[in-house]
């Protein structure tokens, strides 16, 4: 089951990387440009997550899996409330991307290429998220903590 689970996310990896790349994602000037709405305004990254939130919703509604193929049950996020974490961790990521110019699933796909900007933003992104879960066992009290971080 290891085996083909592995094997699986190589190929949604693969293909999720190939769609980046396809649609010319993994260009920061092109990410940048959808976020210059007063200037010369790119819209295609609608058209790329509007595809794939179509495409996703269409293979989740036609499927109706009671569970995954290769898992005894979907891990879905028991939070649904919007409140301060929610808030600030979107802020922060806006913040980050904006800064970079990298998304967190197209720098990934870029460190294939070599690209040295990209891997300097993956590593301050995994130090950040490493950052982020020791401070947050320290100020979450344990039974809340999967609560608060689904």
């Amino acid at each position: 089951m290891i085996v083909l689970r592995t094997i699986a996310a190589l190929i949604c990896g693969s293909l999720f990387g190939l769609g980046l790349s396809i649609s010319g994602m993994l260009d920061p000037d092109r990410v940048r440009g959808f976020r210059n709405v007063t200037g010369a305004w790119d819209p295609s990254l609608i058209f790329v997550l509007a595809g794939g939130v179509i495409v996703a919703s269409i293979g989740y509604r036609l499927l109706r899996l009671p569970r995954p193929l290769l898992d005894r049950r979907f891990d879905l996020p028991t939070k649904t409330a919007i409140d301060a974490l929610l808030l600030l961790g979107s802020a922060v990521f806006g913040i980050g991307w904006g800064i970079a110019g990298f998304c967190p699933g197209p720098a990934i796909a870029l460190l294939t290429l070599g690209i040295g900007p990209a891997f300097l933003f993956v590593v301050t992104m995994l130090v950040g998220m490493i950052a982020q879960d020791r401070l947050a066992r320290r100020l979450i009290p344990a039974g809340s903590m999967k609560e608060a971080r689904p």
